[in-house]
């Protein structure tokens, strides 16, 4: 029996930096022992907030690609592929339409909250609403039987299985209802001290330099009520002390104690932190460098990873296709 089967992805809207790794890609590694996987670049994803300026999109699929294959993801036990090389996802994502009504994706609380939060681009277009249906598609048309994601996602993959639920109840065992694999998703802030994000420009990229992180580990937000190097600091509201819990597991009783009683300081602290990120990234950048000097390679494994992927979207098409009588291509 081979193994079970995996989807997850990413949308090419930036570089990738220290959340996605711990957020999803250190998971995404370690899961390819126990699944058979298949990683997306979801550029058609990311049309549906980037539609007024496509003109970074592919060269940031090549990127995340590169980044991928630097941290570790194996094109011989994954398919690493692009979503728009894949046109089952819309033909899939059609016909999931035709069974999705109106209100389960007015009600998505992920589209509501967006809706609300983002002003800086027009998202009042059919794309965005209609997200979690072409989502629904990209699992569905691989047969996934469970998704590698984080807390905030679940109720994007509920909608999944309650659109499988629903076509397998007209037309018999259609679709693979996935169930979720949830991710630890650390909590990261950005050097300073808001939400990592790539619209705040406030990340630390997996492809910086060793001198562009170290820069950035001194910006870093400490205690704000540590304004002298003599008084104690709460390492409790330091969002250094967020990433030592994961780089310095060695150190932390050291860094909780110094900070506390003032025997180390918030750049001692820093540096150490600094020094981690650095031992950390470095073997992606010998990586990253090495891709980048052989773009054929990449080429490879993303042709390699899109053939693949459209043979499994295939296999399942045509079941969707007979039980809903269908003509085949």
């Amino acid at each position: 029996m081979g193994k079970k089967r995996i989807l997850s992805g990413m949308r090419p809207t930036g570089r990738l930096h220290l959340g996605n790794y711990f957020g999803a890609l250190q998971n995404w590694v370690r899961l390819q022992d126990e699944y058979e996987c298949f990683f997306m670049v979801a550029d058609w994803h990311a049309l549906t907030s980037e539609w007024q300026d496509t003109s970074e999109i592919a060269e940031l699929t090549r990127q995340i690609v590169i980044d991928w294959l630097a941290v570790g993801l194996d094109p011989q036990r994954s398919a690493l592929f692009v979503q728009s090389q894949v046109k089952q996802h819309a033909e899939l994502a059609l016909l999931l339409g035709m069974f999705t009504p109106l209100p389960w994706l007015e009600r998505c609380p992920t589209y509501k909250e967006q809706i609300k939060e983002i002003s800086n681009r027009d998202l009042s277009n059919y794309g965005f609403l209609g997200y979690p249906v072409l989502q629904a598609a990209d699992i569905t048309v691989y047969d996934a039987e469970a998704v590698p994601i984080g807390e905030d996602q679940v109720p994007h993959l509920e909608m999944t299985r309650e659109m499988v639920r629903r076509i397998n109840h007209i037309y018999g065992e259609v679709l693979v209802e996935p169930r979720a694999i949830l991710s630890p998703t650390p909590k990261l802030l950005g050097y300073d001290g808001r939400k990592m994000s790539k619209s705040y420009d406030n990340c630390i990229y997996l492809s910086d330099s060793a001198d562009e992180v170290t820069d950035k580990v001194m910006q870093m937000v400490t205690d704000p009520q540590r304004v002298r190097r003599e008084d104690p600091g709460n390492p409790d509201i330091c969002s250094v002390f967020d990433y030592q819990k994961i780089l310095s597991k060695d150190r932390l009783d050291w860094i909780d104690k110094g900070c506390r009683s003032a025997s180390i300081g918030c750049v001692d602290d820093k540096k150490l932190l600094a020094e981690r990120l650095n031992a950390l990234l470095e073997p992606f950048r010998a990586k990253r460098r090495a891709l980048e000097a052989n773009p054929q390679e990449v080429d490879r494994v993303i042709e390699e990873g899109n053939a693949r992927a459209r043979a499994a979207a295939e296999t399942t098409m045509r079941r969707v296709r007979k039980a809903l009588n269908l003509p085949e291509n």
